[in-house]
């Protein structure tokens, strides 16, 4: 029987919190998604883990004696990890991305980077939606581009901040105001994240500022989005720089008034001190003193590597 590091994570921080709805805040998954993993989880294992209650949850007996194994397991692989990547004096940092970065911040951050680390290659991987870790949580990034919030355990360093756009069919009757009011779109259907993408989802359907959203469509791929959006399935939010980023004929982006910024930042784990991150961090341009919104459109830096493409 296959158990997966996923799932020791799941049964632990359930087993720490006892409590469903708790513990899915610090995985930063859904409720229902965890619920749903633990029950999968159990029936590979043939017996309960967990007592549901009215108030939360308790360890089983057979949970209580997997416990110790369960947390002893994550804390060795964690350290087998580090190790294999402290072994090698030059390497490949793999850099997760939710969505192109563009912005003008890679070239030059990945210039930097190879001057600070003669001898290492950079490959860039492209992450689905349902990790909004950008590729941290299960170790296949080292470092990630995100958009904030973030899940527990990372450390963030915010890069831009932007304004959140609209994007609409061209024939939608909002498409030719100068600007939207988040009010105004409170009966449109909204393409949503993935609910596995957790608050991530939330803040993308302006959950920050509004008690509700109409989801008319789900899409794990930008691509996916503007198909959906193009087809008349629903509007999306997204940052003023992806607006120009994936600009494309039949879609109109308008700013939406009454939402906070949207946040782009550089994500680590909290642990990792190796110098080949440090060096990337280090690589990174500051934040500038006034917001920025730039939209420069190199998002691919062309002397890198593209691999481990996730379409969905």
């Amino acid at each position: 029987m296959d158990v997966h590091l996923r799932d020791l994570r799941y049964f632990v921080a359930v087993a720490e919190e006892l409590h469903f709805t708790r513990a899915a805040e610090r995985l930063f998954v859904s409720q229902p998604a965890l619920s749903k993993q633990i029950r999968v989880l159990e029936r590979q294992l043939g017996f309960p883990l967990f007592e549901r209650t009215p108030g939360g949850a308790r360890l089983t007996p057979q949970g209580s004696a997997l416990l110790p194994t369960a947390r002893e397991m994550l804390q060795l692989w964690g350290t087998g990890l580090d190790a294999a990547r402290q072994a090698a004096p030059s390497g490949t940092l793999v850099i997760g991305m939710q969505t192109s970065v563009g912005r003008n911040l890679q070239r030059e951050t990945l210039r930097r980077f190879r001057e600070r680390m003669p001898g290492w290659t950079v490959s860039l991987r492209l992450v689905s939606w349902d990790d909004p870790s950008g590729g941290l949580a299960d170790g296949s990034s080292d470092v990630a581009f995100v958009w904030l919030p973030t899940p527990e355990g990372l450390a963030v360093r915010v890069l831009v901040r932007e304004r959140r756009f609209a994007a609409l069919p061209e024939g939608h009757p909002l498409a030719g105001r100068a600007e939207i009011d988040i009010d105004d779109l409170r009966d449109e259907p909204f393409i949503s994240l993935p609910a596995a993408s957790g608050p991530l989802r939330d803040f993308w359907l302006g959950l920050d500022v509004r008690d509700g959203a109409v989801v008319g469509a789900e899409a794990a791929s930008a691509d996916e989005v503007l198909e959906a959006v193009t087809s008349g399935l629903g509007v999306v939010l997204l940052a003023e720089g992806n607006a120009a980023l994936y600009s494309r004929p039949g879609v109109v982006c308008r700013p939406v008034t009454g939402l906070p910024p949207a946040e782009l930042a550089i994500a680590w784990r909290s642990t990792d001190h190796r110098p080949a991150v440090t060096a990337f961090l280090a690589s990174l341009p500051a934040l500038p003193a006034s917001d920025t919104n730039a939209t420069d459109t190199n998002a691919i830096d062309t002397d890198a590597t593209v691999t481990d493409v996730d379409p969905g």
